[in-house]
């Protein structure tokens, strides 16, 4: 089977298209035939080596697909073949087929294709928990949105409307994205090259700052953030796509008891009550028509690294799909 893989850390040059040899499901486990790859910031930091946990070599990319079963292991009743499905599988995406845990499968709604499907469970759970887990949304609130066109950011605007936000503030770097941010729900859109982006969110508050804000940039855009907030405000933060981690000083976060929360979904998916019950409450947004999926691009698999130039350029909205 092809697989896109890495042997060596560096720009999206070094990912390669492989003949590899096909995976066979173990006890427990499911083989799937993928129809459509999620790609993601976490796929560009593994192939960086620059993700939150060591990433050996060499190495398949991927963590979200969706597809069709194609045969299932010894003790998996719940599952049969050519059932639609959608999982996380930590990483093997980028491949025409993948072995996983059946109980880490989700079965597919008839009326949702495989690429909406895999718009949704890593950046849906991440914007979801971004908000609730972490940010500890309450009714009323102001929430700083960066990156709203991505496919978290595009989701967190729309979330952050349904549990209740007062004000949604969206943060992107041209005017097509900055209006589709408007068209999920944002009160008030900000394009941060704007050397005055600050002070432009600033007014949006009325001068009293933001309760939340998700920022996954870094850099000089973490510490203008930080400026933003209002007393007891939480900066929740979910990456770094510039590559340049921030530096802080905890204490200078006294004088507004300011919280800088960090966060990384796999701790969630330790937590079966927290995945189980936040996932069904997407599919069912998703099922309504109350929560939308934005599709930027699919892309060929042996295209990956275009797609990786894409992503890390900004110049996408939406969520960037792969097909073997």
């Amino acid at each position: 089977m092809k697989a896109v893989q890495f042997k060596e850390y560096g720009g999206p040059d070094v990912l390669q298209t492989n003949q590899v040899e096909r995976p066979v499901p173990k006890q427990g486990e499911v083989l799937v035939k993928v129809t459509a790859i999620g790609v993601n910031y976490a796929d560009t930091a593994r192939r960086q080596g620059e993700y939150v946990i060591p990433t050996p070599l060499p190495f398949t990319p991927g963590a979200e697909v969706a597809g069709i079963v194609e045969e299932v292991g010894e003790y998996v009743d719940q599952f049969s073949k050519g059932d639609r499905v959608v999982t996380l599988v930590g990483s093997g995406g980028y491949a025409e087929f993948v072995t996983t845990q059946a109980n880490t499968l989700i079965p597919l709604p008839d009326g949702l294709d495989d690429e909406t499907a895999v718009s949704l469970p890593l950046q849906g759970l991440t914007a979801y928990h971004l908000l609730t887990t972490m940010g500890r949304i309450e009714q009323g609130e102001t929430v700083l949105v960066h990156a709203a066109a991505g496919g978290v950011g595009s989701l967190a605007v729309q979330l952050a409307k349904h549990f209740g936000a007062g004000n949604v503030i969206a943060t992107a770097s041209t005017e097509e994205k900055l209006a589709l941010a408007k068209e999920l729900g944002a009160d008030h859109v900000v394009n941060y090259t704007n050397p005055n982006w600050r002070e432009i969110v600033m007014d949006a508050t009325g001068g009293k700052g933001v309760d939340i804000a998700l920022e996954m940039v870094g850099g000089d855009i973490f510490h203008e953030t930080i400026k933003c907030m209002r007393s007891f405000g939480r900066v929740v933060i979910y990456g770094v796509a510039s590559g340049n981690p921030a530096e802080m000083y905890p204490s200078g976060l006294m004088n507004r008891n300011l919280s800088v929360i960090g966060f990384f979904l796999p701790q969630i998916m330790k937590k079966p009550v927290l995945f189980e019950k936040s996932l069904g409450e997407l599919l069912s947004l998703v099922n309504q028509g109350k929560l939308k999926l934005t599709v930027g691009g699919v892309y060929d698999l042996e295209d990956a690294a275009r797609v990786h130039e894409l992503l890390q350029g900004r110049k996408t909205k939406g969520k960037l799909i792969l097909k073997p």
